[in-house]
């Protein structure tokens, strides 16, 4: 279909992620604040979350009476439920403009190019997350604020007045408490309101949701209306943590263990609550007969703790490096090696080494290993040197023949 050479044009539906690449496609598709545009599918659809019959029905007829192309079709987002015609109308103007920009760059321009990307957070925000239940929107840049009330006055005029300019000499994060939960969404460790505490690891396979009681206020009550308590109150913290982070993939929360099946379905229940507002697509399984509960939640980008945070460049990411015993015992075998080859030679030298190591490992080794260091000295004739050097890793030493100058690795 496409010989060496052809000219196509591909969307990227979703971006890379840790070692995976992007994902691509050739069926175009366009979003606006209501409706979704693609241009080369003449398919009308209404989002799965909009589930009343009643409202289906009247979206079908309004996008039935909608001017569109040939071969152009829309897709209504879940912002549209309930919303006037006049809404779609508008919507459908502006994203007819945006893909008539993109074919005019598509006869004109050399590939490879790029036609047509996301709006930055500014018209993002404006776009997907600017409904009638804000009240209000504090921005801290002057520029910003001016764009902002122009793109709120093309969707509704009365919702500019929403958007308001913070004038404080406090910095906007500092004044609203936002520094202190940023720093939040990056710890293990997450406290509920009454004491419990939910505890989140991420791994390469799933992310492990873990609630513990913690020092629970209620302990004087029933112990089961209190479990019931602290994981109707984890699930609450659990969703807002998934949307917070990020979180995408399989997704396993271990909720403490609850003896009655009413309380297993009625936190499950929450949950699917909970979740319900989320603009990523999950899936969630009830309670098993583990104690466990599963969910998939579609992985849109990388989580927030990928952009916030690098591998520890000292332990690589594994959270640990080995134990001064561990690599008293390694540097031992590895002297023995050694001076095992340096004996074979049985040239009549005495050999000396030099041992570079870390000052911890040289601690273990003057104070606990003293005698198996000198037992190697004896069995195999040779003289041990040992110094501390604070720049080496935890983890390596070197060892060096202090007549000849070879390094042993």
């Amino acid at each position: 279909m496409y010989p060496p050479g052809s000219e196509i044009v591909i969307q990227v539906t979703k971006g890379p992620i840790g070692t995976k690449g992007p994902r691509t496609t050739t069926n175009l598709s366009i979003p606006g604040r209501y409706l979704i545009l693609t241009p080369f599918s003449d398919g009308c659809g209404i989002s799965r979350k909009i589930e009343d019959p009643q409202e289906r029905k009247r979206l079908k007829t309004l996008i039935n009476e909608l001017t569109l192309p040939e071969g152009v079709g829309v897709i209504v987002r879940t912002a549209g439920e309930g919303k006037k015609s006049r809404y779609f109308v508008r919507d459908l103007h502006l994203l007819l403009k945006t893909w008539e920009n993109i074919q005019h760059k598509m006869l004109n321009d050399k590939a490879p190019c790029c036609l047509y990307q996301e709006p930055d957070v500014v018209e993002r925000t404006v776009r997907d997350f600017l409904t009638e239940e804000v009240d209000r929107v504090l921005i801290d840049s002057k520029d910003d604020h001016e764009r902002t009330q122009k793109l709120v006055a093309q969707i509704s005029k009365r919702s500019a007045s929403k958007i308001a300019l913070y004038k404080d000499s406090i910095p906007i994060f500092e004044r609203f408490n936002i520094e202190r939960q940023i720093e939040q969404t990056g710890q293990r460790k997450v406290p509920l309101p009454s004491g419990g505490e939910i505890i989140i690891d991420e791994t390469e396979a799933l992310i492990a949701v873990d609630v513990n009681t913690g020092s629970h206020k209620n302990r004087g009550g029933d112990e089961k209306n209190v479990i019931y308590a602290v994981n109707l109150e984890a699930a609450a913290e659990i969703a807002r943590q998934i949307r917070l982070r990020n979180l995408g993939g399989l997704i396993i929360m271990d909720f403490i263990d609850m003896k009655e099946r009413r309380h297993r379905n009625a936190v499950y229940e929450k949950m699917v609550e909970l979740m319900s507002t989320d603009k990523a697509k999950n899936h969630i399984l009830p309670i098993s007969q583990l104690g466990i509960m599963q969910m998939t939640r579609q992985r849109q980008q990388e989580s927030l703790s990928a952009n916030l945070y690098t591998d520890c460049p000292y332990c690589r990411g594994r959270g640990i490096v080995k134990s001064a015993t561990t690599m008293s015992v390694e540097l031992q075998r590895r002297l023995s090696s050694i001076a095992r080859r340096l004996q074979v030679r049985n040239d009549g030298k005495e050999y000396s080494l030099r041992v570079l190591v870390h000052p911890s490992i040289l601690e273990r080794l003057r104070s606990e290993d003293a005698d198996l260091l000198v037992r190697v000295e004896k069995l195999y004739g040779v003289k041990l040197a040992f110094r501390a050097d604070p720049n080496y890793h935890l983890e390596h030493f070197k060892v060096i023949n202090a007549i000849t100058g070879e390094e042993y690795r």
